[in-house]
């Protein structure tokens, strides 16, 4: 049987010493191998389906076979549910102990109360528009929570990141890469508007192994989307969601503040064939092809292979908008070369595929399009099958007009 152990990490921030668990009933630790670890009251079963709750639940199989049809995320990936290996087990774990960290430091009453200029999230009101990308201490502090949780799992030899120019070799025997964008929408933190994590798992390319580190670090980094064993991202927003395929259909599961455990609230998602809501920031229509601006036109006319006239919603966070869409069907969008291919695009398209959907460029499935960059930037439409069909047989839909926005 195996045990999980949640490491105690320091965090630097100076504002926060989250060294202790987001939800700290009765702590106990212990020390191996160097490193301290906490003990939560509560432990799942790897080898069994079963985990009770401080409540006295008793979550049950996949298919929600305890007392009150409760299902742990550790339960339902685990043996006895989907059972996706020991291996990808713990790294789960880990990923999943990491944005619970994340969840706490992103709602802390801090964000808000430091006024104009924030510690946590760099931004200041009035900044220049060429500082609108650039990191911000927020973002570097969610990616070291996750570096951290990595290393812990002794699961991971490669870790890309958003945050990093050049990917992380953690591990020679690690068999997992992992992609991610630690904390996508940072800009909206102060606004108390949703942002997420996005993460992606690959096989260690073994073949690799006797390559100059740096050079197999890319390599491993740079696989095909079609080759993904597992993709998630984390919505944290007035509930801390966590979506993830590892290959098998799209499950979504809702932290339970009361105990800490992710619970299985939207198994087996399908997002529909059709929607009536597009996401995109139609702000740019005069940037925009000629074939994107028909599309547009006609869709909300209600003149499309869809008799009704769809409505625009548009939060401008990549999580949020993509949650929607797999939740109501339509089609969440940025037609620009602006968002990565490999550790955003990548992973919610494989996570839109497995709930019946489909993510494009606009002209070619996402997963097909072979990685030659870490940060490669390309459009991104994401959504309900027949939607980005009908939206593709209208041709020139990239926008290739760029002059720079300021907001």
């Amino acid at each position: 049987m195996l045990q999980l152990l949640s490491p105690t990490i320091s965090y630097p921030s100076p504002l926060f010493h989250l060294t202790s668990h987001p939800f700290p009933p009765k702590p106990h630790f212990c020390s191996t191998h160097r490193l301290s670890f906490y003990l939560p009251p509560k432990m799942a079963s790897f080898s069994g389906f079963l985990a009770k709750s401080q409540m006295g639940m008793t979550a049950g199989g996949g298919g929600g076979d305890g007392a009150n049809g409760f299902s742990s995320l550790m339960d339902y990936v685990g043996k006895g549910g989907l059972d996706v290996g020991d291996d990808l087990l713990v790294l789960l774990y880990h990923i999943q102990f990491a944005c619970k960290r994340i969840a706490a430091l992103v709602a802390s009453p801090f964000n808000s109360a430091l006024g104009k200029h924030s510690a946590l999230t760099g931004a200041t009101s009035g900044a220049a528009a060429s500082d609108r990308d650039k990191p911000k201490p927020l973002d570097i502090v969610a990616n070291e929570i996750i570096l951290s949780s990595l290393r812990n799992s002794g699961k991971v030899s490669v870790m890309a990141s958003e945050e990093d120019d050049a990917p992380i070799w953690i591990n020679d025997d690690g068999p997992f890469v992992v992609v991610l964008d630690p904390l996508d929408g940072s800009r909206n933190i102060d606004a108390s508007i949703p942002t997420g994590t996005i993460f992606g798992v690959y096989n260690r390319l073994k073949e690799l192994d006797n390559q100059p580190t740096e050079e197999k670090a890319l390599l491993n980094s740079l696989q095909s989307g079609t080759k993904l064993v597992a993709a998630g991202y984390v919505l944290y927003s007035s509930a801390t969601i966590l979506c993830a395929s590892f290959g098998s259909g799209t499950h979504a599961f809702t932290l339970d503040h009361s105990t800490g455990d992710f619970i299985l609230t939207h198994p087996s998602i399908r997002i529909p064939p059709r929607g009536q809501i597009y996401s995109v920031n139609d702000a740019r229509y005069f940037d925009w092809p000629e074939g994107l601006r028909q599309y547009i036109d006609t869709v909300r006319q209600g003149k499309g292979k869809f008799p009704k006239k769809y409505s625009a919603r548009y939060i401008c966070s990549l999580v949020a908008d993509f949650h929607r869409t797999v939740l109501y069907g339509g089609i969440a969008m940025n037609p620009r070369d602006h968002l990565r291919l490999v550790y955003e695009a990548n992973p919610l398209s494989y996570l839109a595929e497995q709930a019946g959907g489909k993510g494009s460029d606009g002209k070619s499935r996402i997963l097909s399009i072979q990685p030659v960059k870490l940060h490669q930037r390309l459009p991104l439409f994401l959504g309900s099958l027949e939607d980005i069909d009908e939206l593709e047989s209208y041709g020139d839909v990239q926008q290739k007009v760029n002059p720079g926005y300021e907001v």
